[in-house]
């Protein structure tokens, strides 16, 4: 998996301070994407165990609330695959951190359906990782600039314990 930054004090992607990864590699090419260059795969930098050992040690303070996945899409299969041992030593190593991640796929239509693209051999245990989880396609006509967390208003922010918990999507306002 490739990335293309990796943000130590971002207040824009989630709630307090956060660290935000962007990978690199999206299927969903979405019109008035913020970021088309992310959607080539082989955008920006190798994710070594080097980088996931720096988001760990950004992540470490008591002033960064938690992790931000954006891309691209982490979603996409090969991204879940890179991205899983990163997200068990989170939860091993500072469980007190958030963990939210933006993706184009829906959480009930793509990433729960069997034999859809984003799903994969490690979707449920990487889905079991998140606290939030942003879902859908941006939608160019349905932006709006005063949206919290999210960039147009089809996108939903979905509390993905309590959703996988009770079997239906439960949304945050924010």
């Amino acid at each position: 998996m490739n990335y293309c930054a990796l943000k130590n004090c971002d207040v824009a992607n989630g709630p307090g301070m956060r660290i935000s990864l962007f990978v690199s590699g999206c299927t969903n090419h979405c019109p008035g994407c913020f970021q088309p260059e992310t959607w080539n795969f082989d955008y920006g930098e190798p994710f070594t165990e080097e980088t996931e050992e720096e988001v760990l040690r950004l992540l470490d303070h008591s002033y960064i609330d938690g992790l931000t996945l954006l891309g691209g899409d982490p979603m996409e299969p090969s991204n879940q695959r890179a991205l899983m041992p990163l997200l068990r030593k989170i939860r091993s190593r500072l469980p007190g951190k958030t963990i939210w991640c933006y993706t184009g796929f829906l959480l009930d239509e793509e990433l729960l359906r069997e034999g859809s693209h984003p799903r994969c051999e490690v979707t449920d245990e990487m889905l079991c990782c998140l606290d939030v989880l942003v879902d859908g396609r941006f939608q160019e006509e349905l932006k709006d600039i005063r949206l919290n967390f999210k960039g147009s208003a089809n996108q939903r922010i979905i509390d993905l314990p309590k959703s996988l918990e009770s079997g239906q999507v439960v949304t945050l306002t924010f």
